[in-house]
């Protein structure tokens, strides 16, 4: 279970995080959230999908890593074997959290860092320094504060990209039957991805409206990144022909 603490130079000041890659760090990650001004980076690598949270209903467009659960094809010997990566897994172990801030009687919430000690990437004798040695933020934690802030106003625009694409019936839910070099079968269910007959005939005021609100390239590039499935199962492949090998 994730310890969250809000950072701060006095408690955390020998405080380093480690930015390898691997199993051992929680990189064994299935999918993971993505926003429209991400899309164009991340539909370069990987496919996006849609996630259904099954107590909200809200959907999420999501970078896809695997086949299934704690499943991260594109960790390889301990490296991400990708150009990019999805930004909501560089920031780990940050996350934004609020803190009550009073001033002059009006009390507001502001937005700050908090760090989950119990990460495995915590750590304070390898990693990259969190504080410099005479006071002030590393440039690696300036850098984490900026990754935060644009992460944050990614994630908080997905509800009206989202509420754009079901008011136009533009999501369906997809079944990808997947069947391996060594015969078996998989099937991945339980996502989303763009109707593309609906798109294809959607009024040209509609269009219009995607366009002018920045949604239609996103739309039209989510569909162009489902090429990348071939290349998932081809990393599935090569993993499972690695593993008998050993």
């Amino acid at each position: 279970m994730a310890n969250h603490a809000l950072l701060n130079s006095i408690e955390h000041s020998d405080l380093r995080v480690i930015t390898q890659r691997g199993d051992e760090y929680d990189d064994n990650l299935w999918f993971t959230p993505t926003f429209v001004d991400e899309i164009r980076s991340v539909q370069a690598h990987y496919p996006i999908v849609f996630h259904k949270n099954p107590e909200s209903g809200q959907f999420t467009p999501i970078t896809l890593f695997g086949f299934e659960q704690h499943e991260n094809l594109f960790l390889q010997d301990d490296k991400w074997d990708a150009a990019y990566l999805p930004l909501s897994v560089q920031r780990l172990p940050f996350f934004i959290g609020k803190q009550e801030i009073t001033t002059d009687g009006i009390t507001e919430q502001e937005r700050v860092i908090t760090i989950d000690l119990d990460s495995p990437r915590v750590s304070k004798t390898e990693g990259i320094e969190l504080f410099l040695e005479y006071g002030g933020n590393s440039p690696y934690l300036e850098d984490i504060a900026t990754i935060l802030e644009t992460l944050h106003h990614g994630l908080q625009g997905n509800e009206a990209f989202v509420k754009a694409l079901t008011t136009l019936n533009l999501l369906e839910s997809m079944t990808l039957d997947i069947t391996l070099d060594n015969g078996a079968n998989h099937q991945l269910i339980g996502f989303y991805t763009i109707n593309e007959e609906v798109l294809n005939n959607l009024s040209p005021e509609n269009i219009v409206r995607l366009h002018n609100a920045g949604y239609l390239q996103a739309t039209y590039l989510i569909l162009a990144s489902q090429v990348h499935f071939r290349d998932l199962v081809a990393r599935k492949n090569q993993r499972i022909s690695h593993t008998a090998d050993e």
